[in-house]
């Protein structure tokens, strides 16, 4: 069905609140893909094996799952724009705990900076979502969202690059390979070894430092900035009637298992685009510029899909990108070659509209008392990111299948998940006769 919606996406009484809150999904997008490669800078530096460097995003994904029911509370007792502040000060005081991480060379410590640095994730994705689907005309909110997570691959591109181009070459640690690519660095002697740990925690510490700093200004920007009250509850909702009501909203209990599966998928897909480039002999260093492709093709279908709502149904949108994810995801699965790697990559441009549209579709009936929980519980879904991705690495480790690579054929995986978020975007178009 085709529409055309007139009404403006963003009112003019709302711009700089839009513009500023807009800008905060690029800097949480900017702290997930410059920590992704951190777990294997750990493993070297700190000599850690694979399983214990994984702590790194256990920590980091542990902070959501943490503190997102907490920061709706807090939201719905104070405002959008405290929770926002109060999350910014958490990043940066996050950041800024990698200076005595690094002092005392303490992976512990570093994995407790991080947890608290997603304390800060939590609350700012918890309140900007809601906040920015506030700000305007409740028939563009999905669309206006998308608008807003565009901006999100950003950041994740701009992290992926300070990491790739910035951090991962100045570490010293790294330096010790042979001709066969095999690491000696744990062989050097004592002081040699102490001195390069230092010189690399300290790198790690500089860009979380710098990143802390950015933080800071954002928090006294926004501090400074009138912002307009949009949040409409009377306050008299209770957690337990809430809880009730968000179970029986079918829309919005169907919307939290679609965002668990969609973020698995999301992130089986781009941590293992690696390992299915290195099953055809591309090494790793090239296999990261795939990974980097992939994301621009995502930020670029942000926007595209952003435009194509204006004319086409969010959910009718969301089955047609989740059969599109699904058919690349089948090609990857059952190609062997090149061709099923820029299928894996293709996967991207499906998954671009995936997050906010199933945020905003979920959403879309919950009353304005409820939001706020209901946000909270459509951040904690993240968590499906720690869940699936092991069991896609147990397949992976097989090696072969029924004599077809098992890197393939553990994209059934995220292959499952399209097809869930494809019944997910039927299932809602029927509700509304589109």
């Amino acid at each position: 069905m085709m529409r055309n919606n007139d009404t403006r996406l963003v009112e003019r009484r709302y711009l700089v609140t839009f513009v500023l809150i807009t800008s905060l999904f690029a800097l949480w997008g900017f702290a997930n893909d410059i920590t992704n490669p951190m777990v294997a800078a750990f493993q070297t530096i700190m000599e850690l094996s694979a399983a214990k460097a994984s702590l790194i995003q256990f920590a980091f994904y542990g902070g959501y799952a943490t503190m997102a029911v907490p920061a709706a509370l807090f939201i719905r007792r104070f405002s959008y724009k405290k929770g926002i502040l109060l999350g910014l000060a958490l990043y940066a005081v996050g950041a800024f705990l990698f200076i005595p991480a690094a002092a005392r060379q303490s992976f512990t410590f570093f994995c407790v900076s991080l947890y608290i640095l997603t304390f800060g994730l939590a609350f700012l994705e918890t309140t900007a979502n809601p906040f920015i689907l506030s700000l305007g005309d409740s028939a563009n909110s999905t669309r206006r969202l998308n608008l807003s997570q565009a901006f999100n691959p950003i950041g994740s591109l701009t992290g992926m690059a300070v990491a790739s181009w910035v951090v991962l070459p100045s570490l010293m640690s790294d330096r010790h390979r042979d001709a066969a690519g095999v690491n000696h660095f744990s062989e050097l002697d004592a002081v040699t070894k102490a001195g390069e740990r230092a010189r690399d925690l300290a790198s790690i510490r500089d860009a979380y430092v710098v990143l802390g700093a950015v933080v800071l200004i954002f928090l006294i920007v926004i501090a400074l900035t009138r912002m307009p009250e949009t949040q409409k509850g009377n306050g008299a909702a209770t957690r337990g009637g809430t809880m009730g009501r968000l179970w029986r909203n079918v829309a919005y209990r169907e919307g939290v298992l679609a965002q668990m599966f969609y973020v698995g998928a999301q992130i089986m897909v781009w941590t293992f685009i690696i390992q299915y480039a290195d099953n055809l002999g591309i090494d790793k260093a090239t296999a990261q510029k795939y990974n980097i492709v992939a994301m621009a093709i995502f930020l670029c279908f942000r926007f595209i899909s952003t435009f194509l709502m204006k004319y086409v149904n969010s959910r009718r949108l969301l089955a047609i990108f989740g059969c599109g994810a699904a058919l690349c995801t089948i090609g990857a699965v059952v190609l062997v070659g090149k061709t099923g790697l820029v299928c894996l990559v293709g996967i991207s441009a499906f998954m671009s509209l995936m997050f906010p549209t199933i945020y905003g579709i979920a959403l879309e009936d919950v009353n304005s008392d409820d939001r706020m929980l209901g946000a909270a519980f459509l951040v904690m879904a993240i968590v499906g990111g720690s869940i699936l991705p092991p069991l896609q690495g147990s397949i992976i480790d097989l090696g072969t299948v029924l004599g077809h690579p098992a890197v393939n054929v553990s994209f059934c995986l995220p292959l499952l998940c399209f097809i869930a978020i494809v019944i997910y975007g039927i299932r809602r178009s029927a509700d509304r006769g589109d």
